[in-house]
């Protein structure tokens, strides 16, 4: 299926490693050119290296700081200006489950860390959408990605539950603000998702269990397990490349609003 993104222009922040990086590397792959922003310059120059030779396509890395309103406004009219202009945003950018300090049981939050976890994702996909419109607008077609977290429907992580709620909340607002000029805007909640972390963390709960990182997964998704989801496997980060590759596609005219969980049937809630 051709999704009618060749020679589109996009800016995928936290797009050096994890799900962000995945999902630049599916757009590139659809011929979307693209920025990859992310606070880290040495692993954004390495990842739009490594992005732009498999694709053939051109990556350009910014190194910002989400939290920053003044240098996120730069870095969205600079990758503008370099692509020659914008037609997709996907938000990407955050510490995956939050700070420690801030996900506990509510005695033990720290005020501070949860306000910070909260601006950098859901502030700083705010502020990214903020100064992206203008130029989706004048293109006259985009798309916006927030990529958020099934923390949202899950009770016990109070960092993740707010900011990945809230950013649903975004999303609706901005599918119905946004609709009549050409953009639509969705969410994609991620479960636990094979990323380039994953190997460590498997290594070193095999270590502690004494057996393989393979016999610690397969435990993982066995039937009898509480990790278990529908597809018996972990949901590999390229399988959110392809949701989100749809979602920004010109196949994806009548969805704008919306949240689509991808974690492999991990949850037995029916949402009408």
């Amino acid at each position: 299926m051709d999704l009618g993104l060749r020679g589109k222009r996009a800016v995928v922040t936290g797009g050096s490693r994890g799900i962000g990086k995945a999902i630049a590397i599916e757009l590139a792959r659809e011929g979307v050119d693209l920025a990859i922003v992310a606070r880290d310059p040495d692993r954004l120059a390495a990842a739009a290296d490594e992005i732009a030779t498999a694709t053939g396509r051109r990556v350009v890395p910014f190194a910002c700081d989400v939290k920053d309103r003044a240098r996120v406004e730069k870095t969205i009219d600079d990758a503008a200006a370099q692509l020659g202009g914008l037609q997709i945003l996907v938000n990407s950018g955050s510490a995956p489950g939050g700070s420690a300090t801030a996900v506990g049981r509510i005695e033990t939050i720290v005020d501070e860390d949860f306000l910070d976890d909260f601006n950098v994702k859901y502030m700083g996909a705010l502020r990214c959408a903020r100064a992206a419109i203008p130029h989706l607008k004048a293109s006259g077609w985009g798309r916006i990605v927030n990529i958020s977290g099934l923390n949202a429907r899950i009770a016990g992580n109070m960092s993740g539950g707010a900011r990945n709620g809230s950013l649903v909340h975004m999303t609706k607002t901005l599918a119905t603000q946004l609709g009549r000029d050409g953009i639509t805007v969705n969410c994609i909640h991620p479960g636990l998702t094979r990323t380039e972390r994953t190997a460590d963390v498997m290594q070193a709960r095999a270590e502690r269990a004494g057996i393989t990182p393979s016999e610690v997964e397969a435990s993982d998704y066995a039937d009898d397990s509480p990790r278990a989801n529908a597809i018996r496997r972990m949901v590999d980060a390229a399988e959110i490349g392809y949701l989100t590759a749809f979602l920004c596609s010109d196949k994806a005219w009548s969805v704008t609003g919306e949240v689509i969980a991808a974690d492999g049937g991990g949850s037995n809630a029916v949402y009408y």
